[in-house]
């Protein structure tokens, strides 16, 4: 990222870690003058929750929480009701024990009209008709311990009722029981407040965007409670939206086939030359001038609905002059490796996916050439790719999968699509981004050779392979996005569907400005 985007360090494209959160509001606090930071969020909070709810006669529930989230809770609940909004607090947590800023939030509230109701009438209060329940109960305070039986009851019961009756859950900071950090739950449980909005504090947080993040958290918003910029540190995590991916440059009149690059295929073992099609049409609805989709065993003739493809025997393909996309239906047989190493040993380009992974994880030799290789390359696994290039479970990638993408970025020296609900991009740098487009369609077979078709064309156009992940990743994504949008899905879309929306996409996104955060 250029200066350009860190002077905006606590813009939404930012995102922090818990830590690196903690660390920004204890140097604001050290410094704060009236009004303090929860009587901040509190206010943000409630001009958030009055447009979610069509009047102020509509009761809104708000759940307040034992620790600083409550305080945050306290503090919204007094600021509706000063603006008319019929507000009734259910409490958890002694008094005693709140912060001294909470415990004013509490006394204001008290004071202002806002009804407080005994916690064990939760079940009788959810029968009634409210127009929006607020979860204030754990903002990133519940981080490191598992809740206990008596909140996990909360959260089901919240959650039973909302998705029934079908009103907004506003959370406050995150969604109580999700890692802001990773987007998991924070205990084996699983349960966590499944809001439609998140109005979340201070800066962005990478656990509201990827894992389970994606599911609990809703539309986000964040309000920076008006901290100066100084006290943040310099931004090393960031979303990867229309805002922030560099925009393609507009193609000139005065070009030809060759200014645009070729790009190889390669992969197609028997039984499996479909992959191969899949990402060699998508490299070429992707812009590329020549695209050669090369087949272990059994070369077709041409493709009859593309007969622009041209199709080769994988091992009489030259790797050195083009953009190689390796693993498509590749296999795992003796003759695959031979040609995988062929290609790590020869190109100067490459997209490392599916089948080719795989044996990069189970031979230490290929893992070496790979690493040692100067070619720009972009690696696309999936959880259980991950896991096998790391030597850990499947589980421990998804439980932690920012972490783990820039591990392997570091570990093989290449830029890493981990894929899934909010698409990991790590440089190997230690820039990461999380992918804001996608939705359950890309969940089919043949999807990710699509992407790593898309891969193969930016990265012989673009000047960094982190470049072409994020514009791939992102307009892969968006493709999905825009079927949906026409009615289409998301059950049953087939991955070739993606292939010309990505083109429309990707023509759309050049028309417009160059972007100036990259």
């Amino acid at each position: 990222m250029t200066d350009s985007a860190y002077e905006l360090p606590w813009s939404e494209i930012c995102l922090y870690s818990v830590n690196q959160i903690r660390a920004i509001e204890s140097s604001a606090l050290s410094s704060q003058s009236n009004p303090g930071l929860m009587q901040k969020a509190g206010y943000a909070a409630a001009l958030c929750a009055q447009e979610l709810i069509s009047n102020a006669n509509e009761p809104v529930l708000v759940i307040a929480g034992p620790g600083n989230n409550g305080g945050d809770a306290f503090e919204t609940a007094f600021k509706l009701s000063q603006s008319g909004v019929l507000t009734t607090v259910i409490q958890y947590g002694v008094t005693d024990s709140y912060s001294a800023d909470a415990k004013a939030c509490l006394f204001r509230a008290k004071k202002s009209g806002v009804t407080f109701m005994d916690k064990d009438r939760l079940p009788e209060l959810l029968t009634q008709d409210w127009s929006l329940i607020i979860d204030g109960l754990f903002g990133i305070g519940l981080q490191q311990r598992a809740s206990n039986a008596d909140i996990l009851q909360i959260i089901q019961t919240i959650n039973a009722f909302s998705s029934k009756t079908n009103i907004p859950v506003l959370a406050l900071d995150v969604p109580s029981g999700l890692n802001a950090d990773t987007g998991q739950p924070v205990s084996g449980d699983q349960i966590i407040v499944r809001a439609t909005h998140t109005i979340t504090f201070i800066g962005n947080k990478p656990g509201l965007h990827t894992g389970c993040g994606k599911d609990v958290a809703g539309k986000v918003s964040v309000n920076n409670l008006d901290i100066k910029s100084s006290y943040y540190p310099r931004p090393t995590i960031f979303l990867n939206s229309q805002q922030t991916i560099p925009t393609p440059e507009p193609r000139q009149h005065n070009s030809h086939k060759g200014s645009y690059g070729d790009v190889i295929i390669a992969g197609g073992a028997q039984g499996m030359s479909g992959a191969v099609v899949l990402a060699a049409r998508a490299a070429l609805y992707t812009g590329a001038g020549r695209v050669f989709a090369g087949f272990l065993h059994s070369a077709t003739q041409y493709d009859s609905q593309h007969p622009e493809l041209m199709c080769r025997n994988a091992h009489e393909l030259d790797f050195c002059s083009a953009s190689v996309v390796v693993g498509p239906g590749l296999g795992q047989s003796a003759e695959a490796i031979e040609l995988l190493r062929n290609i790590l040993s020869t190109a100067k380009k490459m997209v490392i996916d599916a089948d080719a992974l795989n044996l990069i994880a189970l031979h230490l030799d290929l893992q070496i050439l790979l690493k040692n290789s100067s070619a720009f390359k972009i690696l696309t696994p999936h959880p259980l790719e991950a896991a096998r290039l790391m030597n850990v479970s499947t589980e421990t990638i998804q439980n932690d999968r920012l972490r783990y993408a820039k591990l392997l970025a570091e570990k093989l020296h290449a830029t890493v699509i981990l894929k899934g609900s909010g698409s990991i991009i790590a440089d190997p740098d230690g820039s990461i981004f999380i992918n804001t487009t996608g939705n359950p369609a890309l969940a089919t077979g043949g999807t990710g050779d699509v992407l790593a078709g898309v891969c193969g064309t930016l990265l012989e156009q673009s000047a960094t392979s982190t470049i072409a992940a994020q514009i791939s990743c992102w307009i892969h994504g968006h493709a999905a996005d825009v079927i949906v949008q026409k009615g289409t899905g998301p059950i049953g879309i087939t991955a070739s569907e993606l292939i010309p929306e990505i083109r429309n996409g990707l023509n759309n996104l050049t028309r417009q400005t160059p972007n100036k955060i990259i």
